[in-house]
């Protein structure tokens, strides 16, 4: 939100508050308090006059620190509030003559004592950001709203990420955000996925502590500054030290939560029934037919919104018109080797029966006056779950779970945005705050029947909605995307900027929601859409199976299909990694090359995993232009070697797609590409690329129920290549000098080393 005109005006109607200087510090256990008058104290009148300024500064972690800005501090907390990690550490407190600093790990918080108003955060030996003179204030506007404002300043080059799933240029600089869950498609400037937290390539990165409506000016307002602003008499924010971007979002995600780790079987390919096409059970089975006809792996079966009666969303009942035996159905796809999803969401409509029975036991959001808050849109007569009421949840997770109990699988919990202000909490929550946490509840709610119901490892949801901490239940989609090239380069944007907001794993709509594409765009989106975290075919009024395109894309889908297969050893280990320490698996150039500035701004290409360069081709004609970082990196497909740092501009068919390895990137590749979830370590090659000498390289290749597998070291010395492991079970000590491959076997296991790239 703009509250100025200009740098030096303020605008028609508004007034500020700023902190002047220091009146005092009171030091504490590993925490700072400052107080901070408005104007210049020049005598005890002066004492007389506010607003005071109160700043709260802790550390919950190390290289954490929380700054608490209050004006009143008598308002009711109604909640609901960001559940977050940490607590307190040993961090040290201390106020000489000229300042005040806390210290939290290698992060300091320094405030001015003497004249005019500072506060900078320091590590490294230099400054990371400030909040300058007249950048933290209390605003009140003409209709009588009060906001708590920062300003934190912006060095010279430094790159702002984050803030969600948004669609518009990663980089945030110069742009206007308010965190505010809409349902708006994929191509405005709204938000599915809305996060108060940026990340910066300059060391740092910045948590904004309140689940309502955050409005960032990230360098539009004041183009030097980063300013975030709510409505009320507190702010609270945090800052998070890196010095890296991954340092960073480790730290992030280890206060506001880490993904859980999907089970193996849903990184396989996904088909939909599509939204609003016609289908039976003799449509889905000619699907799944045809894919295992033309030898294309399926590992998930989704039926979409009409699997239940029309005007019914959601009673969580099959139509029997269309689905007559809806058991029977599910055994036999299961007996197909393949897993169930379901379409649900959060709304009831008033035709369902669980109108009348969520309105009878007070399960419903309420108007202020007590009756059900109901409207047309969507679904005629719908009412929102009150998540907030523990016997709501305990009633739509008994629903989920008698769909579990038939045999589906998981849920694509879609919806969620659409949640109005004008309500009444069973727990009394805050409306405003509530209406972007309300998608941590309802995702929390289906997650946790999941976990219950399948075990800690095999629960997965296809989200749509969330803020922060909602990570910890994957996977998300990019939601309603058009079917062209334009979409398709923003949905990529939307998937990174939310990869850079502590989410690890992400899918879109392979060929666009809306409308249909054409063949050319299905295929050049269906390389793209098998080289994501999830890959799912989906639409609007159209099916997506790929021999309505042309024969071409089916031979596209099975290419991609089973290459994205053979390397669930490496995506595995890349979710692992995204499980435990918070960094995506679809990364932006810029979070694994942050010194290299040319990668700040690449938005058509992305890192999947550490070692693996992908550019989706985003035209007709197949040709894309990619940016090589330093090093001589190969392509994975052909063995072509490029060397960077440089621009390169192919020519790819539709069978092709620049897919690069890292140099000293150790790969290792299943020998099945038939489904996701085998005993990968059976029999697994492990390409080397480019392994400097005197190199050791470790590469864990999982098992598919997440548990630790085994762990293979590659060492070169010279023109000797060796692969170690520890694990007993697969004893290996495979010795190479020269030649282009060597293979070594223990018990019902076997190890390849493919040199080709040495």
């Amino acid at each position: 939100m703009k509250f100025t005109d200009g740098y030096w005006l303020l605008r028609e109607g508004v007034t500020a508050a700023y902190p002047a200087e220091v009146l005092d510090v009171e030091v504490g256990d590993g925490t700072l308090t400052v107080h901070a008058p408005t104007q210049p104290v020049r005598h005890r009148g002066d004492l007389l006059k506010g607003p005071l300024v109160t700043i709260d500064c802790t550390a919950p972690m190390p290289d954490v620190i929380g700054v608490r800005v209050t004006h009143f501090a008598g308002g009711e907390d109604r909640g609901p509030s960001f559940a977050l990690a940490g607590g307190t550490h040993a961090a040290v407190a201390e106020a000489g003559a000229e300042e005040a600093v806390l210290t939290s790990g290698g992060l300091s918080l320094h405030v001015g004592l003497r004249g005019a108003w500072s506060m900078d955060f320091r590590a490294g030996g230099r400054t990371l950001t400030s909040s300058p003179g007249k950048g933290m204030a209390f605003m009140e506007t003409a209709d009588g709203r009060h906001y708590v404002r920062e300003q934190l300043r912006l060095n010279v080059g430094t790159s702002v990420y984050g803030l969600g799933e948004r669609f518009g240029p990663l980089v945030k600089n110069g742009q206007s955000v308010d965190v505010w869950n809409a349902d708006g498609g994929t191509s405005s400037e709204q938000a599915y996925k809305n996060v108060p937290f940026y990340l910066t390539d300059a060391g740092y990165g910045v948590f904004v502590d309140d689940p309502g409506k955050v409005s960032f000016e990230v360098g539009s307002e004041q183009v030097s500054r980063v300013g975030f602003s709510v409505e009320g008499h507190t702010l609270q924010y945090y800052v998070i030290h890196g010095p890296t971007p991954k340092d960073i979002l480790r730290r992030y995600t280890a206060l506001t939560g880490r993904p859980a780790l999907p089970p193996a079987w849903s990184f396989g390919l996904w088909l939909s029934t599509s939204f609003t096409t016609s289908y039976d059970e003799r449509t889905v089975t000619e699907f799944t037919d045809g894919m295992a006809e033309r030898g294309l792996p399926l590992s998930v079966f989704h039926f979409d919104c009409f699997w239940m009666r029309e005007f019914n969303w959601c009673d969580f009942e099959w139509d029997p018109r269309v689905f007559p035996d809806p058991r029977g159905m599910l055994r036999r796809l299961k007996e197909r080797g393949l897993n169930i999803s379901v379409w649900i969401n959060p709304y009831i409509a008033q035709r369902s029966p669980l109108f009348a029975e969520g309105k009878a036991a007070g399960y419903l959001l309420k108007r202020p006056d007590g009756g059900v808050w109901q409207w047309d849109l969507w679904q005629p007569g719908m009412a929102l779950v009150d998540f907030t009421n523990p016997d709501a949840r305990t009633w739509y997770a008994a629903k989920l779970t008698a769909l579990l109990d038939m045999g589906v699988d998981c849920f694509k919990t879609d919806f969620g945005e659409r949640v109005p202000t004008d309500v009444v909490y069973f727990d009394g929550s805050d409306p405003e705050r509530m209406h972007n946490y309300y998608s941590f509840l309802y995702n929390k709610t289906v997650f946790d029947v999941l976990r219950t119901h399948r075990g800690e490892g095999d629960a997965v949801v296809f989200a749509r909605s969330a803020t922060a901490g909602g990570q910890q239940f994957p996977v998300h989609w990019g939601g309603d995307c058009e079917s062209t090239w334009e979409s398709m380069a923003e949905s990529l944007r939307g998937g990174l900027s939310l990869g850079l907001s502590g989410f690890g794993f992400w899918s879109h709509d392979i060929g666009g929601f809306e409308g249909l594409p054409d063949a050319d765009l299905f295929k050049r989106w269906t390389a793209f859409g098998m080289l994501s975290s999830h890959s799912r075919l989906h639409g609007s009024s159209s099916y997506r199976v790929p021999w309505l395109f042309d024969e071409e894309a089916v031979d596209v889908l099975r290419t991609f299909t089973r290459l994205k297969l053979s390397l669930m050893p490496y995506l595995y280990q890349a979710a692992y990694q995204a499980h435990t320490e918070g960094v995506a698996m679809m990364r932006a150039m810029v979070l694994e090359f942050p010194d290299d500035p040319g990668c700040a701004h690449l938005e058509r290409q992305y890192m999947l995993g550490g070692d693996l360069l992908v550019a989706p081709v985003f035209s007709p004609t197949g040709e894309v232009s990619y940016y090589v970082p330093e090093g001589t990196w190969t392509h994975f497909s052909t063995g072509e070697r490029v060397t960077g740092p440089r621009w390169v501009r192919e020519t790819h068919d539709y069978l092709s797609i620049p897919l690069l390895a890292r140099p000293g990137a150790a790969i290792p590749v299943g020998a099945r590409a038939d489904r996701p979830d085998v005993a990968w370590a059976d029999d697994v090659t492990v390409r080397v690329f480019q392994p400097a000498d005197g190199s050791r390289t470790t590469v864990r290749v999982p098992r598919h129920d997440g548990s630790a597998g085994t762990v293979i070291t590659v060492v070169r010395d010279g023109t000797t290549l060796r692969a170690e492991s520890s694990d007993t079970t697969f004893p290996w000590g495979v010795e190479v000098v020269g030649g282009p491959s060597a293979r070594a076997a223990a018990g019902t296991g076997s190890l390849t080393l493919d040199l080709s790239g040495f």
